[in-house]
């Protein structure tokens, strides 16, 4: 009897120990609710519309997608069949609406960014919030190189996220994302960070964060938040072998994103520095040649003519072991770092060359072929400055001007206060004309802006979200 009642005394303590143990643990795991409850109306689907059989059509199945049963679509790269009042354009062409990504809320007055392969090809956005509303958005600039883009919505007062600082995270940190995988909205998952400044294959200036967050398709362009609710990444991209989630998962550090979105904003393209050099990684062996104590930095194999690492005097064979006080770890770590100083900036290399650490001043030039092609000519600028009635506008392309069939007009980019604001002008507008005078070119509009009358109001022309309309402009005494 006595020992039947030991044993019960046992398990009883065993019992209790297993549950004190296991709360202990839940006790010590991180809460998520009201972090999420707090920022989940920050993040936003993106869907896209392709027009069928249009210049940006992607899709990989050519047969008559309409008779592809629901079940099936996936496995064909077919997206879900639109609701019947997308079904047609007022031109009774058919068009599919699919659900890309996610993105988030940047600013209160509409701005939202997201991954440029979620919009990329597409012939319209819209963006679906919290609360189910749907607003069509404008393309305010996309950059391939750091996969980002930037959208804008009609819309005041909407709930912007905060920033934190990405170069704050520690591997180990608590990390959750909001987005939409596989079109489920508002799926919340939660891991730690992995690693810092990964370098991927074919991504040269984003130092990605590592997290093992579960993300799939349909978290791109999503918040990645730390603890205190603060965006720290951008989900962008995950390794898998099976195309869906394997445990490894990329995010934009928001430091690096922050620093496009504003060029983005300003010029509607990124520039980047350029230093002009081919680098390798330092192995043990060169490292002990090039009197180095250990592998690191990144060794100049051959410097480009006329480049400004030419200019500056760098030579091959010299191994670059800090940029502006930075030390450079793996070579992969210095196209990052050149990429992010702004073009016509001088910074300071430190080469180690014959044995000698050496100090290298270079001015950097910008990266050729970043958009150099389609950036304008000193005498003919393709964006205006801030004009006498507020607008900064970039000159219409070609493919532009052919979509919404127009004769000229130019883009606005940036409206700060003065006429144009008071007359209700709005970023993303086109201006198509102004005073009953139609123009082509920036500096065509921009003599037709020099010659207004103060003190009288002119009609203009924008174009928003593809439907006309006149405003007044007035420019006072």
């Amino acid at each position: 009897m006595k020992s039947t009642h030991s044993i019960a005394s046992v398990i009883r303590i065993v019992l209790l120990s297993v549950f004190f143990i296991v709360n202990a643990q839940a006790a010590s795991l991180p809460d998520f609710t009201e972090l999420v409850e707090d920022h989940s109306e920050s993040v936003v689907n993106i869907s896209t519309v392709v027009n069928h059989g249009g210049k940006n059509s992607q899709l990989p199945f050519q047969g008559d997608i309409d008779q592809i049963p629901e079940l099936f679509r996936h496995f064909f790269g077919v997206p879900p069949k639109a609701p019947k009042n997308n079904g047609e354009d007022q031109n009774g062409g058919r068009k599919q609406l699919q659900s890309m990504g996610s993105g988030f809320i940047v600013s209160q007055d509409g701005l939202i960014l997201t991954n440029n392969h979620v919009v990329e090809g597409a012939d319209e956005i819209y963006v679906r919030f919290n609360d189910r509303k749907e607003l069509k958005a404008t393309l305010i600039g996309a950059d391939k190189k750091s996969d980002l883009a930037v959208l804008k919505v009609e819309a005041d007062d909407l709930p912007a996220v905060k920033f934190g600082q990405s170069k704050h995270l520690k591997v180990g940190e608590w990390v959750f994302a909001i987005g939409s995988p596989f079109g489920f909205d508002y799926t919340v998952t939660a891991g730690i960070v992995s690693a810092k400044g990964r370098s991927l294959p074919n991504e040269n200036y984003v130092p990605f964060i590592q997290t093992d967050v579960a993300i799939n398709p349909g978290n791109s362009g999503g918040p990645l938040f730390n603890m205190s609710g603060e965006v720290v990444g951008i989900n962008s991209q995950i390794y898998t072998r099976s195309g869906g989630f394997m445990g490894v998962s990329f995010a934009i550090p928001i430091d690096v994103a922050m620093e496009v979105v504003e060029q983005l904003k300003d010029q509607g393209y990124v520039s980047r520095g350029w230093l002009g050099v081919l680098i390798q990684e330092v192995s043990k062996d060169l490292a002990d040649s090039f009197g180095l104590d250990r592998p690191y930095g990144a060794l100049v194999a051959q410097v480009v003519d006329g480049s400004p690492a030419q200019k500056s005097g760098l030579i091959a064979g010299d191994v670059i072991i800090e940029f502006e006080g930075e030390e450079i770890d793996l070579s992969s770590e210095l196209p990052q770092l050149v990429g992010r100083v702004r073009v016509g900036e001088t910074t300071t290399l430190r080469v180690m060359r014959a044995g000698d650490e050496i100090d290298i001043k270079v001015k950097i030039g910008e990266l050729p072929g970043d958009k150099t092609a389609e950036r304008p000519s000193p005498d003919k600028p393709n964006i205006s400055n801030t004009n006498r009635i507020g607008l900064k506008v970039r000159a219409l392309d070609s493919e532009t001007l052919d979509d919404l069939k127009l004769d000229g007009g130019v883009h606005v980019i940036q409206v700060s206060d003065g006429p144009a604001s008071k007359a209700g002008v709005k970023q993303g507008d086109i201006i198509n004309r102004l005073n009953n005078q139609r123009f082509k070119t920036i500096q065509e509009f921009e003599k037709v802006v020099e010659g207004l009358p103060s003190g009288r109001a002119v009609p203009a022309l924008i174009i928003r979200q593809g439907n006309p309309s006149f405003v007044v402009i007035k420019i006072d005494n």
